[in-house]
């Protein structure tokens, strides 16, 4: 299959392409990646048993390694997981355990990638693409194929993106998801692992490196824009006529005016946008440094000690408490994120708005926080609950919203999902923040609280320092006896 792929990927050596450096390197790539899958002297490839169930067509980390070192003359074994990381992070090799692809030199067991999704081929996936994956992961209701967090933002995000054509979308995923039922059970575990290892490289977890943000085939596109991209799943883009993975590049055209209007169009844009000045981008990371100095435990050490250094928690477990002290209360005149980031902070923040008969508003935004964490199968029913408690016509607890944020909730809850409040959430979120927060820091409630902590934490000093006192004071008066004692 490998063999083949490469002929096929040689077709039509005009290419320019086939010069460019990103594809001499997944050339050697794919020649290592073949000699470790060879029958004879690369890593042997097998089905292993785990509980309940068996494992199908996988190699070690360590295997990996091994490998590399023997065969690439490797004689420091950093040096072989730093190679074999590398082969890793393009796609060629991936994990079956978890999204991060690197390669780790134990008992991990890992999976190689298909001819098919090599990024020699030349794959451009498309917004529309990933969204007809993830549509299709969500049919397939199994714990394994479950979507991540992320994967279910983004998942929010191309929905309202590519509503008018969300139809042709689903219904894509939908065959898809009935040809895959089709397939034997241990074909379509693999088939699915090498379909999540590409997406892992084209749209990969947060956090991690994404090998394809740089890449130079992409630049050589930009000053082509007419190339015919390509579809992972054989869709046929705008403009495209033949077979997806096998498209010859067509001759570039002679620029036109609409072309220069266009670039002139691009550059305006560009010149209008906001900048900010390096010194104000400096001047605020530095206010915000000072404010949090008191609050660092690497910079300022706290009492109890530092957790990270003395591997003592009772620091944590006084944050976590109903305890307050003034530098926690102090902190949450900093923000309104860190009011409500502290559990005494919100309670205290409700207890406010209550007294202004207007809770429902930190209500609302609780319980679409606590949305955002549900189970995907109990997501719609709460969601119609959270309507029915503050949106609905005659509403118990209903909240004040602007028009536009309604409509675009009412629709959104057409089919419920965890982000299907976010519009209406910000707005309040931002009718909280300019508004019920600035007069909180100005309440009693929280001057009370601020100068009732101050009050203690100086009387616990004070304490503190007599104590210290008191207990030098008793070991120099008993140092004092006992020489008198043995002087006598």
């Amino acid at each position: 299959m490998a063999q083949g792929s490469r002929e096929q990927a040689g077709v039509g050596t005009a290419d320019p392409d086939e010069d460019s450096p990103n594809l001499i390197v997944y050339r050697k790539i794919e020649d290592i990646v073949c000699r470790i899958q060879d029958e004879t002297e690369g890593v042997p490839i097998r089905t292993v048993k785990s509980f309940l169930s068996k494992i199908p067509s996988v190699v070690t980390g360590a295997d990996i390694i091994q490998w590399l070192m023997k065969n690439l003359s490797i004689e420091d074994p950093a040096e072989a997981i730093h190679v074999g990381s590398l082969i890793a992070a393009q796609g060629y090799i991936f994990p079956i355990s978890d999204h991060v692809l690197t390669l780790k030199d134990d008992g991990t067991f890992y999976r190689f990638q298909a001819p098919y999704y090599w990024p020699s081929n030349c794959w451009e996936p498309e917004n529309t693409d990933y969204a007809i994956y993830l549509c299709k992961r969500t049919m397939q209701n199994k714990a394994r194929l479950e979507l991540a967090d992320y994967e279910a933002e983004n998942l929010a995000r191309l929905q309202r993106a590519f509503a008018r054509k969300w139809e042709f979308i689903f219904m894509q995923a939908e065959h898809q998801a009935r040809i895959d039922r089709k397939q034997d059970k241990t074909e379509r575990k693999i088939l699915d692992s090498q379909e999540r290892a590409f997406w892992d490289v084209h749209r990969p977890v947060p956090g991690c490196v994404n090998t394809t943000e740089m890449d130079i085939r992409k630049c050589r596109r930009i000053r082509n824009p007419h190339k015919v991209k390509k579809s992972v799943y054989g869709v046929v883009e705008e403009g495209q006529t033949s077979s997806p993975a096998h498209t010859p590049s067509r001759p570039a055209r002679k620029t036109t005016k609409e072309d220069v209007e266009k670039e002139i169009s691009f550059l305006n844009t560009q010149l209008d946008r906001h900048c900010m000045k390096m010194s104000k981008v400096a001047e605020s990371l530095m206010s915000y440094t000072e404010q949090f100095q008191d609050h660092d435990p690497f910079v300022c050490p706290p009492e109890p000690s530092n957790p990270w250094i003395s591997e003592d928690c009772s620091l944590w477990d006084l944050e976590s408490s109903n305890e307050l002290t003034q530098r926690r209360v102090k902190k949450w005149g900093f923000s309104l994120d860190e009011t409500l980031r502290d559990p005494a902070g919100r309670d205290q923040f409700l207890k406010f708005l209550e007294s202004e008969f207007s809770s429902e508003n930190l209500r609302f935004w609780l319980a679409v926080q606590d949305l955002k964490r549900r189970p995907l199968q109990d997501v719609p029913s709460r969601a119609q609950e959270i309507w029915q408690e503050f949106l609905a016509d005659g509403a118990p607890s209903a909240i004040n919203l602007d028009s536009h944020s309604y409509e675009r909730t009412s629709q959104n809850l057409t089919d419920p999902g965890r982000y299907s409040f976010e519009d209406a959430q910000d707005h309040i979120y931002k009718l909280m923040k300019s508004d019920s927060y600035a007069r909180f820091l100005r309440s009693n409630i929280y001057q009370d609280l601020l100068l009732a902590r101050k009050k203690v934490d100086s009387d616990q000093g004070r304490r503190t320092s007599l104590e210290k006192f008191t207990r030098s004071m008793g070991k120099s008066l008993t140092g004092k006896r006992l020489t008198g004692l043995m002087q006598s």
